[in-house]
């Protein structure tokens, strides 16, 4: 019993002496960890889910009216100019608070086009394609940022879907920071008109290829409005935003109409 009793004491005292020396390393068993709680994202019942981006972030529009005279306007095509994301919510706001503008008319919003890229703070989705150049239009090239066919990326094939499911009489696209008033199409009266509402100047940049503005305007003659927001409008609030922007968007929503 006592030889026993010694072993024991002299096996402890070795595998102390093991470990000191670095020689002995305890098993180190994974800790139970309970899983985090799932984020739940609030959609308000005004908004619908009509796709999700590459990596699965929901695409939502709001719809607003019955009319017959359909405009569209959207944002965020471009990920790292997402300061027309909080004008277009806040111009759902304005609808909803004043219905009597929607009185013959439909309003598509698209707050978001490209969230990925929004989340990452890039002007590409997350597959490095611009959408704004992954439109089929004539004079679209295939390069680095364009995606291999037109088309390839679901947000670019959702804001086409939305396109072909609503017939909007006019488009606008929601950019930064060229500070100016584009148009495609037969769009010049519309841009002037919203250029009376704000201090952005119409100037015509011409259709970049593979844009929105050149399927469109230039394919499917459809007026549309690239609005070119200053780059310093990203620091601003949505009410500094409406203050500045508000009006132009609405004219365009009540268009060829004067605003009372």
């Amino acid at each position: 019993m006592h030889d026993r009793s010694t072993a024991i004491l002299m096996y402890g005292v070795l595998l102390a002496a093991l470990g000191l020396a670095g020689c002995y390393q305890p098993v180190d068993y994974p800790q139970v960890v309970s899983p985090p709680e799932p984020r739940i994202t609030v959609i308000p019942s005004y908004y619908r889910i009509v796709g999700t981006s590459v990596q699965r972030h929901p695409i939502l529009s709001h719809v607003l009216g019955h009319g017959p005279d359909v405009t569209f306007i959207m944002a965020t095509i471009h990920g790292s100019e997402a300061a027309g994301t909080p004008l277009v919510r806040r111009l759902g706001n304005y609808l909803r608070a004043n219905p009597g503008l929607l009185e013959g008319r439909t309003v598509v919003l698209l707050p978001v086009a490209n969230p990925d890229g929004m989340a990452r703070g890039s002007r590409y989705n997350a597959r490095g394609v611009d959408l704004n150049r992954n439109f089929e239009a004539a004079n679209r090239v295939v390069d680095e940022h364009s995606g291999p066919t037109a088309l390839s990326e679901p947000e670019s094939q959702i804001i086409r879907q939305l396109i072909a499911q609503y017939q909007p009489d006019r488009i606008v696209s929601i950019h930064q920071p060229l500070a100016c008033i584009d148009y495609d199409g037969p769009a010049q009266a519309l841009a002037a008109r919203m250029g009376e509402y704000c201090d952005l100047p119409v100037r015509k940049l011409g259709a970049r290829p593979g844009s929105l503005g050149s399927y469109a305007g230039v394919t499917l003659g459809v007026p549309i409005v690239t609005f070119e927001m200053l780059s310093n409008d990203s620091q601003l609030d949505s009410q500094t935003l409406w203050n500045r922007y508000g009006e132009a968007l609405v004219a365009a929503i009540v268009y060829p109409e004067l605003m009372k």
